[in-house]
């Protein structure tokens, strides 16, 4: 009781001294404080256990080790997402959506450290996905729980999730504008000016913590820059699409997949697919292992032939057909060793994947126009990329520009960046109008958005507009039993109900029987079986707000009837009271 009295005065204290403006800019400061701290910590787990278990492997030779210890990361995290967490924590970036279009902005506690201890033990033992997405959600559900220990309203802890977002981001790139603009981008989070200042103090804020805990390099070294010249425009132009592509490949090839591993039923069997399969891969294709930063370190600097290291492909040489060969097989299998890892139980995103198959593209499609004596170079073009994959999968060309210039330091490549970037992103909505992240919700009609209608009625619930205090009647009942109900009654319409197994039978409407009510004569001859007619149509209490006003919108009523999956009688909805619902939350989303 003490502790509550505390904390009770605690809430008086601040909101007797601190405005809630400034309140929300120091909540940002330590997010961002604490969303770096996280990304430094999974950083160097990943890395510890990554060392641990390879420090002794040879570069000349095929390791078998990698036929066991993916599966084993894949075991031990299953078994600790299983019996110790007990919940889903994949899917990192699409859980934060939801949270934001369906939970209120409202992620779970356990979400503040599970993901970085799944991701860890995923990726450290070689499991091939990326530690952003499961910082991302550390970073959300950081501020999302500090914003709901202080009580915060809906739309402050929707900026705190965001401001946890762009601090995880922020935090694990060092990159503070593609911490900002991917908040704005990907979470789709519609922010005034105003509310953009605590995203830049949580992203900055983040960043200078890992400068100080990490040292100043940047994630990628490199330094091998050619000036932007115009005659390169129509190779940008050409890979830019062939990003865009591939982007598309990947999106339905993951789409695909996880579909398809959905189909096993028994765990355990999933398990050992995907253990296998992602152990064989590795085996057979050794830049698999993990996040495959290595790998993108190597193309960047001009080794490339190290690529080949501890495959069966290095006893054929690093001819340019045998390593063109090889890494188009390792963009071809990225994405189902991906699926494999965090389909079986891994913990992982795909924004490595995202940058280590946008790579290899840049690098491969450069080398082969020096092949045929159109020269460029290819360590920008292997950069340009990783830029044009993120904004493909991602849907975020910002996002992909200035990520790739600061996790490098290329700033003064952002118009190589910004051609393949947009040129990526324009060949892929031709073909899918949302990302990998937003596909799922998108597809329920859960997915928040800029478009500012359908946010609001993403926000609105179907549960606060339903309205259950009409009247209602049984089959048998006579007209005379009916005039009395509609002389105490408020309404003009009324549910007919069977008492026994609550299923809707129809609706008595007052203008249907206006024109009898008043003769006597009649109220023992017609009884409320007779006088019901079907409504226009019913709506399920788990549409979509979307979806339901389409359906007033074909069936042109006013008022419609809730029914569940049983068809078993719930309430009514009503136009009216949709658009004052709507009213309140657009006047409280738009609000500064």
């Amino acid at each position: 009781m003490e502790n509550k009295s505390w904390y009770l005065k605690m809430l008086a204290w601040r909101e007797l001294h601190i405005n809630q403006r400034q309140f929300i800019l120091i909540l940002s400061f330590v997010v961002g404080l604490f969303a770096a701290v996280a990304a430094f910590l999974l950083k160097s787990a990943i890395h510890l256990i990554h060392h641990l278990l390879t420090e002794g492997f040879s570069r000349y030779h095929v390791n078998y080790w990698y036929l066991v210890l993916p599966a084993i990361g894949i075991l031990i995290t299953y078994l600790f997402v299983v019996y110790i967490v007990k919940d889903d924590i994949n899917h990192g970036v699409t859980r934060i959506l939801y949270a934001i279009s369906q939970r209120k902005s409202i992620l779970k506690l356990h979400n503040v450290w599970t993901s970085l201890v799944g991701s860890s033990i995923t990726i450290g033992f070689g499991g091939s996905v990326g530690a952003e997405a499961p910082i991302v959600l550390t970073g959300s559900a950081i501020g999302s729980n500090l914003g709901k220990f202080f009580k915060m309203d809906q739309k402050t802890l929707m900026l705190l999730v965001g401001c946890g977002a762009a601090g995880a981001i922020g935090g694990i790139f060092k990159a503070p504008i593609a911490g900002l603009v991917f908040t704005l981008e990907v979470l789709m989070l519609d922010m005034t000016l105003t509310a953009i200042v605590p995203l830049l103090i949580s992203s900055v804020t983040a960043t200078a913590l890992s400068y100080f805990l990490s040292g100043s390099s940047f994630t990628f070294q490199f330094s091998n820059y050619e000036p932007f010249t115009i005659s390169r425009i129509p190779y940008l132009i050409l890979l830019g699409i062939i990003c865009g592509l591939v982007s598309l490949y990947f999106t339905r090839g993951m789409n695909w997949l996880e579909s398809f591993f959905r189909k096993f039923k028994n765990p355990y069997t999933k398990l050992a697919v995907g253990g296998v399969t992602l152990s064989l891969l590795i085996f057979l294709f050794p830049p698999l292992y993990g996040e495959g930063y290595d790998t993108i370190v190597a193309l960047l600097n001009g080794q490339s032939a190290s690529v080949l290291d501890r495959s069966f492909f290095l006893e054929l040489g690093d001819s340019l057909w045998v390593l063109i060969t090889y890494l188009v097989l390792i963009i071809i299998l990225k994405i189902l060793a991906s699926t494999a890892t965090t389909s079986a139980g891994g913990v992982g995103g795909i924004f490595a994947p995202s940058l280590f198959i946008g790579c290899l593209t840049g690098f491969v499609v450069s080398r082969l126009f020096n092949y045929f004596g159109f020269f460029v170079p290819e360590e920008n073009f292997a950069l340009a990329g990783m830029s044009g994959l993120m904004s493909g999968v991602m849907h975020a060309p910002l996002t992909g520009i200035f990520l790739i210039a600061e996790l490098t330091g290329g700033y003064n490549l952002f118009m190589t960046l910004m051609i393949v970037s947009t040129i990526s992103y324009l060949t892929i909505i031709l073909f899918e109008p949302h990302s990998l992240y937003a596909m799922r919700l998108a597809q329920k009609g859960e997915l928040l958005t800029h478009h500012k209608d359908k946010a609001v009625l993403t926000l609105l619930k179907m549960e606060n507009v339903i309205e259950t205090d009409l009247t209602e009647l049984l089959p048998k009942m006579t007209l005379g039993e009916l005039v009395k109900i509609i002389s105490q009654s408020k309404r003009n319409i009324f549910p007919v109900v069977n008492p026994d197994t609550r299923i809707l039978m129809g609706v008595v409407l007052l203008d249907e029987v206006r024109n009898i009510m008043f003769c006597p004569e009649y109220y023992q001859r017609f009884t409320v079986q007779k006088l019901m007619v079907s409504p226009p149509a019913t709506i399920n209490e788990n549409l979509a707000m979307e979806k339901v006003m389409e359906i007033f919108e074909d069936s042109g009523a006013w008022n419609l009837p809730v029914v569940d999956n049983q068809n078993r009688y719930i309430g009514f909805v009503s136009k009216s009271k949709i658009f004052n619902s709507y009213r309140h939350v657009l006047v409280h989303f738009s609000d500064e």
